[in-house]
C-alpha cells in the first residue's frame, strides 16, 4: 500500500493551502515592517545630528585615542590624516543603505518564502544602529556623561555581531536547516551578541577616528569576524554543491562583496574609501536579494 503521508505533511506540501508557508510569511514580513519603521526614525536622528552635530565633528576628530582598523586602513593610513566628517558620512550611508535595502527586500519577498531572506534581512538592519556613533560629538557638544557613551556602545557592539551572526545563519538555511528551528535560531543569534556586548569593557571617555568607543578583546574579535565571514562564504558555496544550485554560487561571492564593504565602509577614516565601501556593500546585497529571489521564485 502507498502512503501519501499524514494530513500535517499534506498541508505542508500542499502550493494551495500552506499554512506553515502563510504563517512564517506573516511573521516574517512582521519583522519586516518593525525594522522599517526604525531603521525610518534612525534615519530622521542621524538628518537631525547634520545640522546639530556637524560643527563639532573637527574637535571630536582631534581628540581621537586611535585611528580605525579594517582590511583596507593598513594602507591608506600611511598615506593620509583622518578626515573629521567621514565618520557622519559612513554612519549616514549604513543608515541610509539600512532603510533603503529592507523597504526593497520586504517588497521584493513579501509573498516569496526564502529562510535565507529573514536572516539577511537582520544583517542589513544591524546596520541602522550605526547612527550611535554620532554619541562622540554630541558627547563634546552637550557635555553627556560617559554612561550614556557606554550604553550606545554596547546597542551598537550588539547590533554588529548580530549582523554578522544573523548572515551566517542566513548561509546555514541555505544548507538545509529545518526552517522549524527559525525561533531557536533567532534566540541564540540575539544572545551570543548580548553576551559579547555586556562582557567587553569599554572605555566611555575615548574613541578611534571612526567614532566607535574603544572596546577590550579588539584583536580577538576582529578574528572571530573574520572567521565567521569566510564560514558563512564557504556555506554558500557548499550549498551550491549539496543542492545543485548554480545561483548559491553568485550568492556566496555576493556575501564576500557584503562583509568587505561593510568592513571598509564601518572602518573608514578618509573621503578615499567610503564610496568604494558602499559600493561593494551595495552590489553584494543586490546579487545576494537577486539571486535569492531566482531560487525560491517558483514556490
Amino acid at each position: 500500500m502507498i502512503s501519501i503521508g499524514t494530513p500535517r505533511e499534506l498541508l505542508r506540501r500542499s502550493p494551495e493551502i500552506d499554512y506553515y508557508k502563510g504563517m512564517t510569511l506573516f511573521y516574517r514580513n512582521t519583522f519586516f515592517r518593525i525594522e522599517i519603521i526604525i531603521a525610518s526614525f534612525f534615519t530622521l536622528m542621524i538628518m537631525g545630528a547634520l545640522f546639530l552635530l556637524l560643527p563639532v565633528y573637527p574637535e571630536a576628530a582631534a581628540n581621537i585615542s586611535r585611528r580605525s582598523t579594517g582590511i583596507i586602513q593598513a594602507l591608506v593610513i600611511p598615506l593620509l590624516k583622518n578626515a573629521p566628517y567621514v565618520p557622519f558620512a559612513t554612519a549616514a550611508s549604513a543608515v541610509i543603505y539600512a532603510l533603503i535595502s529592507i523597504v526593497l527586500i520586504y517588497f521584493f519577498f513579501e509573498k516569496t518564502q526564502c529562510p535565507e531572506i529573514l536572516f539577511f534581512g537582520f544583517f542589513v538592519f544591524s546596520l541602522t544602529f550605526e547612527a550611535l556613533r554620532i554619541m562622540a560629538p554630541a558627547k563634546i557638544l552637550y557635555d553627556l556623561p560617559s554612561v550614556y557613551l557606554i550604553i550606545s556602545s554596547r546597542i551598537l557592539l550588539f547590533s554588529r555581531y548580530f549582523g554578522i551572526f544573523s548572515f551566517f545563519a542566513a548561509s546555514v538555511y541555505a544548507s538545509g536547516l529545518d526552517v522549524q528551528n527559525q525561533k531557536n535560531i533567532i534566540l541564540v543569534i540575539c544572545l551570543a551578541p548580548l553576551i559579547i556586548a555586556l562582557g567587553s569593557p569599554i572605555d566611555g571617555f575615548s574613541w578611534d577616528s571612526s567614532f566607535f568607543m574603544l572596546t577590550g578583546y579588539h584583536v580577538m574579535f576582529r578574528l572571530v569576524e573574520g572567521v565567521i565571514a569566510l564560514i558563512t562564504m564557504a556555506s554558500f558555496f557548499i550549498s551550491a554543491y549539496i543542492r545543485g544550485t548554480k545561483e548559491y554560487v553568485i550568492i556566496g561571492a555576493g556575501a564576500f562583496l557584503v562583509f568587505l564593504g561593510r568592513n571598509i565602509l564601518l572602518s573608514a577614516d578618509t573621503w578615499l574609501t567610503p564610496l568604494p565601501g558602499l559600493f561593494l556593500l551595495s552590489l553584494g546585497t543586490w546579487f545576494i536579494c537577486t539571486y535569492l529571489h531566482r531560487v525560491y521564485l517558483w514556490l
